[in-house]
C-alpha cells in the first residue's frame, strides 16, 4: 500500500487571465453604455493585476462584473481578484486596481492544515513554504479534502491543488 500525495497552492493561470482581459476587453469595447466615456481595463506592471477606469464607482462596478462573468465563465474563482485597494479619482475619472491574489502565507497555510486535521485525522499536513503537502494512504481521503477545500466559501483565497503522485 502505497502513499499519496499532492500539494495545495494559492495561484492563479496566467494564460487563462490572459483569455478572460481579452474577451472583458471585447466586451466592454462593444458596449454601448461605455461609448464616450473614459472606461477602459488595463493590465498592472507584468500582469499581477488589473486597473479598471471608469467615470465613476457605478462603471468601475460594471466592469469589475464583467470581468468576474469571465472569470467564472471560464470556471476560474473570483477569489482570485483582491478588491480591498480604494477607487482614486482626479480629472473626473475613477480608477481601481485590482490585484491577482498568490502565495500561502503562514497563516492561511495554518488555516488549511487545522481543517483538513479536523476533518480528517487520519490526513497528514505539511507547510513547504508557499504550499501544503497533503498525504494519505487513501486515494478517497485526499479527494474528500479536495471538496472539502473547494466547498468551503470562507477562505478568500484561490485554491490549486498540484503534484498528485
Amino acid at each position: 500500500m502505497g502513499n499519496f500525495s499532492f500539494d495545495i497552492v494559492s495561484e492563479y493561470d496566467k494564460a487563462e487571465m490572459n483569455n478572460v482581459y481579452d474577451q472583458a476587453q471585447r466586451e466592454l469595447a462593444s458596449r454601448y453604455d461605455f461609448k464616450g466615456t473614459p472606461a477602459e481595463l488595463a493590465w498592472l506592471d507584468d500582469k499581477k493585476g488589473l486597473r479598471l477606469v471608469g467615470n465613476g464607482e457605478w462603471q468601475i462596478d460594471a466592469i469589475l462584473e464583467i470581468v468576474r462573468k469571465k472569470l467564472s465563465a471560464r470556471g476560474l474563482s473570483q477569489k482570485v481578484l483582491d478588491t480591498s485597494r480604494e477607487l482614486v479619482e482626479s480629472n473626473l475619472k475613477t480608477t481601481k486596481e485590482v490585484l491577482f491574489k498568490a502565495g500561502l502565507d503562514q497563516d492561511k497555510a495554518k488555516t488549511l492544515t487545522k481543517l483538513i486535521r479536523d476533518s480528517y485525522p487520519k490526513v497528514k499536513t505539511q507547510i513547504q513554504g508557499d504550499a501544503v503537502r497533503v498525504m494519505s494512504t487513501s486515494k478517497d481521503d485526499l479527494q474528500a479534502v479536495m471538496q472539502l477545500l473547494r466547498s468551503r466559501e470562507d477562505l478568500d483565497f484561490p485554491l490549486s491543488f498540484t503534484n498528485y503522485r
